[in-house]
């Protein structure tokens, strides 16, 4: 092993205390363009609609958003599907953090929901009820901004708050289906 090469501090700064850390502000100003499938999909939340898309083909899947194909079929979501405002809670996570420039009161939850007639979760947050009483099963709807607020972003959702419904019954996504490589449509 070479030895460190020896550090030259100048002079005038022998004497001055050592610098241990350093607090900057960063920011990340970027600018999204939605491609054919987030652009309707955005356009319906302007609308108080949530539209997915899927396959044209049998059993294929519901995605929420949407992104132009399905992943497992390796073929174009070309079929739109309104799905409900309403969804199960599947998994969630308690905030205790902070973070910079963050404006929700501290905890809160931010969680899985799988709307219905969607196959998979989206991530949203979960209001208008204790932390500790949010959990896995628990049926939600989605609260939304005044109409001269909405516009095409998912902040046209408030939140998702509990409808008082019984829980139901979750299931991991996919247990019900073939592994893709097992999938008589992927292998046609």
């Amino acid at each position: 092993m070479s030895e460190a090469p020896e550090i030259s501090i100048p002079e005038r700064l022998r004497d001055v205390e050592p610098v241990r850390s350093v607090r900057t502000p960063a920011e990340l100003v970027f600018t999204y363009t939605p491609g054919g499938a987030s652009s309707r999909f955005l356009q319906g939340i302007a609308e108080r609609r949530i539209i997915g898309e899927r396959a044209a083909v049998p059993g294929a899947r519901v995605y929420v958003p949407p992104r132009g194909a399905d992943p497992q079929l390796g073929k174009p979501t070309s079929e739109p599907v309104e799905v409900a405002h309403t969804g199960t809670v599947t998994s969630f996570c308690v905030v205790n953090v902070s973070f910079y420039g963050g404006t929700m009161e501290l905890p809160y939850v931010s969680a899985l929901i799988k709307l219905d007639g969607s196959d998979l979760p989206i991530m949203h947050l979960i209001q208008e009820c204790p932390v500790d009483r949010v959990r896995p099963g628990m049926r939600v709807e989605a609260v939304w901004v005044d109409d001269d607020d909405l516009g095409p972003t998912m902040e046209s959702i408030k939140w998702f708050r509990p409808t008082g419904e019984p829980d139901v019954e979750i299931h991991i996504p996919g247990e019900d289906r073939p592994l893709w490589l097992d999938n008589e449509e992927f292998n046609r």
